[in-house]
C-alpha cells in the first residue's frame, strides 16, 4: 500500500511563511514527478509547483519568485516553502507522485489527503 502524507499546513498571517512537507510511503521501486496542487471550494484543483526527479521545477505564475518546491529522493518526500503569503493562497494543499510501486511495470499518480492552508489576520 502507497501513503502520501502532507503535513505543515495552519493558520499564517499575510506577509508570513510557512513549510509544507509530504512523504510517500510503501513498496515504491521509482518515484518521477512530484507536486504540489492547491484546491479552494467550489473551484478546480490548480497546480502550483512541480519537481522532476532530476529537480528541474516548474511554477503557476501566480506563486512564481514566493514559493520554492524542493524534494529528498532518498526520504521520498517533497517540499513546498512559502513565503509572502496573501489570503488568496488559502486553500487545501495535496501532493501528488507519479511513482512506480515495487513489482509494477507503469507509473500511476499518488495523492496525499492534503492539509489546509489558511492565510488570515
Amino acid at each position: 500500500q502507497v501513503q502520501l502524507v502532507e503535513s505543515g499546513g495552519g493558520l499564517v498571517q499575510p506577509g508570513g511563511s510557512l513549510r509544507l512537507s509530504c512523504a510517500a510511503s510503501g513498496s515504491i521501486s521509482s518515484i518521477n514527478v512530484m507536486a504540489w496542487y492547491r484546491q479552494v471550494p467550489g473551484k478546480q484543483r490548480e497546480l502550483v509547483a512541480t519537481i522532476a526527479n532530476g529537480g528541474n521545477t516548474n511554477y503557476a505564475d501566480s506563486v512564481k519568485r514566493r514559493f520554492s518546491i524542493s524534494r529528498d529522493n532518498a526520504k521520498k518526500a517533497v517540499y513546498l516553502q512559502m513565503s509572502s503569503l496573501t489570503p488568496e493562497d488559502t486553500a487545501v494543499y495535496y501532493c501528488k507522485a507519479n511513482l512506480k510501486r515495487g513489482g509494477s511495470w507503469y507509473f500511476s499518480d499518488y495523492w496525499g489527503q492534503g492539509t489546509q492552508v489558511t492565510v488570515s489576520s
